[in-house]
């Protein structure tokens, strides 16, 4: 089967590499050409438009940032609809509102194809090990159609309802995420401004209740003030706009999720927006005065001067150096 792959940003590339690497044949396409050549010359047959993805593919997949994006690829002028046809299926894997997924699907029956909508977890740490997990809406024949395909990308593919609830689930994913990474970043600061160190801190919480996948992936990017973009702090806001909207839309109240929109509605203006979405330990930092940059998890400090690498103990590794502005650090551009 032919597959076609547009949209080959910080999360879509390593998710295509990886069908390459499994022996798919691809069609890609994406809106700069870089990264279309790149992936050209591992063996995938590039393309000038969506709709010539469409036609060379019996499946496509789309990983793009937002709906309006993910409307215009399939819906606008030679759009993917365009090269599609009876029995075709889009698989968009991006995060966007259930209602556009729900628009696409019915303006797609229309020429007799179907659509998933299949959002993804894991970051680009997981598009880059094929270890995301995949939560999707649709009818569970297609679903069956494209399942080793979106295994080889993740570990786990879950069928959660019809088309529009890959999204709720995402949704639901990315109110958990915000709110894991808000009050960890909270936590680090506190123990800072306590006086111990808060790499020591994460390090005695990780192994009980507070361990966390969010714990794990983010903590040192804290700790480390490394906020290049995994997943950027501007396209968590879309997420978390697109949770409270479907929240007021179903009836449900979401006081925890719209606090940390507000977190990051501060931090976007302080120029943290194209930024990881760990950078929202800035704002705790700003409102306590203080900085984690210079700390790092203890059992990677003893490990390394165990090897001879580092003479320092954790603690010196960690010594606070006096309060330092958070909004000092360089915007990372996003790596497409």
């Amino acid at each position: 089967m032919k597959i076609g792959f547009i949209g080959l940003g910080i999360m879509g590339k390593p998710m295509a590499r990886n069908l390459l690497a499994a022996g798919h044949e691809l069609v890609v396409h994406n809106r700069s050409r870089a990264a279309v050549d790149e992936l050209a010359a591992e063996g995938a047959t590039p393309a000038t438009t969506p709709a010539e993805v469409a036609r060379q593919a019996e499946v496509v997949l789309a990983m793009l940032p937002d709906g309006p994006d993910v409307e215009a690829v399939v819906l606008g002028e030679d759009g993917a609809a365009a090269g599609m046809s009876e029995g075709s299926l889009l698989v968009d894997m991006s995060s966007i509102a259930p209602a556009t997924s729900r628009a696409l699907a019915e303006a797609l029956a229309a020429r007799g194809a179907t659509m998933l909508d299949a959002p993804v977890s894991g970051g680009e740490p997981g598009a880059v090990a094929g270890t995301l997990a995949f939560m999707v809406g649709g009818e569970a024949d297609d679903l069956e159609r494209v399942r080793d395909v979106l295994e080889v990308m993740g570990r786990s593919v879950t069928h959660v309802g019809p088309v529009g609830a890959g999204n709720i689930a995402k949704l639901a994913n990315q109110a958990i995420v915000a709110v894991n990474i808000a009050v960890l970043g909270e936590a680090a600061v506190l123990a800072r401004t306590a006086g111990v160190d808060p790499a020591a801190v994460i390090d005695a919480i990780r192994g009980g209740l507070a361990g966390s996948a969010v714990l794990e992936q983010k903590a040192q990017k804290m700790l480390e003030a490394d906020f290049a973009p995994g997943f950027r702090l501007d396209l968590h806001i879309k997420d978390l706009d697109n949770t409270l909207a479907t929240g007021h839309e179903s009836g449900a109240a979401l006081p925890l999720t719209a606090a940390v929109r507000e977190m990051m509605t501060a931090l976007t203006a302080a120029g943290h927006g194209r930024e990881d979405h760990s950078a929202l330990v800035a704002h705790h930092e700003r409102l306590a005065g203080t900085s984690l940059a210079g700390a790092r998890l203890a059992g990677t400090a003893r490990a390394e001067a165990a090897d001879g690498e580092v003479g320092a103990t954790a603690a010196d590794s960690a010594a606070p150096t006096g309060p330092a502005p958070a909004d000092t650090a360089t915007t990372q551009e996003e790596r497409a």
